[in-house]
């Protein structure tokens, strides 16, 4: 399944325990933070939550609870964008980036009606991803990506210009996170 290579990527990027004073996550291994462990049912040190777990919480908080595997049944780069999104940003506001652009891309509703961007994709949306991509072949997933991918940056800097403390962190997060399609 190719979701198990987007998510050991995953993790070969987010790296081993971090603990940065102004990262708002706290404690984190694997790009898992500490609330997050928590919820799930780890209690112990963050240095020592298992990668099998941390590979379980994507699989079922960042993958399939989204629904990004539906994304993925007709777009793996769109699906993986949408993943990568999900852990850093939240899997909600990676699926609403998805809907906004697809409204955008839709030509004023002549190809497929706009959808709601609530952040639930459900069949209106995959809908809307398969009617998109119809249209537009392999290019509308290049499109979709970067479409995603500017949503992305611009987030990015409003969190480091409302908190100058994020600041430590823009760098990494487009180096890293805002990646050409």
């Amino acid at each position: 399944m190719k979701v198990d290579a987007y998510i050991d990527s995953l993790i070969e990027r987010e790296g081993g325990y971090v603990n940065h004073p102004n990262d708002k996550g706290g404690p984190t291994m694997y790009g898992i933070t500490e609330q997050v462990a928590r919820a799930w049912g780890f209690h112990g040190d963050m240095r020592t939550l298992p990668r099998s777990m941390a590979k379980a919480i994507y699989l079922d908080r960042y993958w399939l609870e989204p629904k990004f595997d539906k994304v993925n049944e007709h777009s793996a780069a769109v699906a993986e964008e949408l993943l990568d999104t999900g852990v850093n940003m939240g899997p909600k506001r990676a699926a609403t980036m998805l809907q906004r652009g697809l409204n955008v891309l839709n030509l004023q509703g002549k190809t497929y009606p706009d959808i709601d961007a609530d952040g639930d994709l459900g069949s209106l949306s995959i809908a809307a991803l398969r009617a998109y991509l119809a249209h537009r072949g392999k290019d509308g997933h290049l499109v979709l990506v970067r479409l995603l991918n500017c949503q992305q940056g611009v987030r990015y800097m409003e969190i480091a210009e409302a908190n100058p403390k994020q600041e430590d962190f823009m760098h990494g997060w487009v180096l890293h996170r805002v990646a050409l399609a």
